[in-house]
């Protein structure tokens, strides 16, 4: 699958849910959303059509987001359903890691290999402040220790920064690599409805993560764990894990994009911001051929993001990330 601008796209990030168990300060209202109704989720079934329809044309990836996508009941059984997809070969997930430790051994059983997990503090007060969730922390470190045990690698640690949050734990997150496998990555936040004067007034951008990062040793630019994203990474001489840059604001690297996304209520989305997705779940429940409405959602891919500090214009008018899978 190839775009206008001659971009390959074979990867697809699923939206299962909206929902989520924390309401962190730059993704979603303290007072939640107006959640999709239960009849315009996608089924698992529903997901797993598009998925076969989308292979023979170049999908290879898949990353199951939500929401928070562990508060969906049963999703290694969805798990189970893509993994037997021919052409798909590579499961992933992204997760806030609270209700991981129940469920890290059946995710891997059913086929996710790699994993991210959101940990925006090390310090458990300024975790349950930023997700306005008592007792995150410990919840979080469990899910993180669990994937570890039954063998989830690589596992990447994100980190959005925040003035005055947790830009005084930019050297911590990082010498956490120097002693584990972890892949840590610096994130700037991005501009939605919600969270308009936290990401212009407190913004942190990775140029001066990455300043304080080598203020410790030398940082070598590195290819990092496999992946999908956008991640630039470096790593310490000898390290065992590696630090990494996601720039949506200071450098765009939309040139580089590979992806769509799917949400739960079934709309294709060729980027996570602006105006544009295409209905797949009403044609699809139609019996209709969905193979043309997704090369159109291709050719209508744009060229680049239009985000704009303080400005929720250039998101589409995106109230919180978990409306379209972050």
């Amino acid at each position: 699958m190839k775009d206008q601008f001659g971009r390959t796209v074979q990867y697809l990030r699923i939206s299962v849910t909206d929902k989520c168990n924390l309401r962190c300060v730059y993704c979603m209202p303290m007072e939640g959303l107006p959640w999709l109704k239960r009849e315009d989720l996608l089924s698992y079934e529903e997901i797993e059509q598009i998925a076969r329809v989308m292979a023979p044309m170049g999908l290879e990836r898949i990353r199951i987001t939500g929401g928070e996508p562990l508060v969906r009941q049963d999703v290694p059984e969805l798990v189970k359903l893509l993994a037997a997809v021919p052409g798909i070969r590579d499961l992933s997930l992204s997760t806030n890691a609270v209700l991981l430790a129940d469920q890290a051994e059946a995710l891997k059983e059913a086929g996710i290999q790699r994993l991210n997990v959101s940990l925006d503090s090390l310090q458990p007060d300024r975790v349950d402040a930023i997700a306005r969730r008592p007792g995150s922390y410990p919840k979080i470190m469990e899910g993180l220790a669990a994937a570890e045990e039954v063998g989830f690698a690589p596992i990447k640690v994100n980190v959005v920064l925040i003035r005055g949050q947790n830009d005084d734990e930019i050297r911590e997150f990082a010498e956490i690599t120097r002693e584990r496998p972890w892949h840590v990555r610096f994130i700037e936040m991005m501009p939605t409805g919600a969270n308009l004067e936290l990401s212009q007034q407190q913004f942190v951008s990775c140029t001066e993560a990455l300043r304080q990062v080598g203020e410790i040793d030398q940082l070598e630019p590195v290819a990092g764990p496999f992946g999908n994203g956008p991640a630039r990474y470096y790593q310490f001489p000898g390290a065992p894990g590696t630090i990494g840059v996601i720039t949506p604001m200071s450098h765009n690297y939309c040139d580089r994009c590979n992806r769509m996304r799917l949400t739960a209520d079934g709309q294709l989305r060729p980027c996570l911001f602006g105006h544009i997705q295409t209905n797949l779940r009403d044609p699809l429940r139609a019996g209709q051929d969905l193979v043309p409405l997704i090369e159109e959602t291709l050719r209508i891919k744009p060229e680049r993001h239009f985000l704009i500090q303080g400005s929720d214009l250039g998101s589409g008018g995106l109230v919180a990330l978990s409306q379209t899978g972050g």
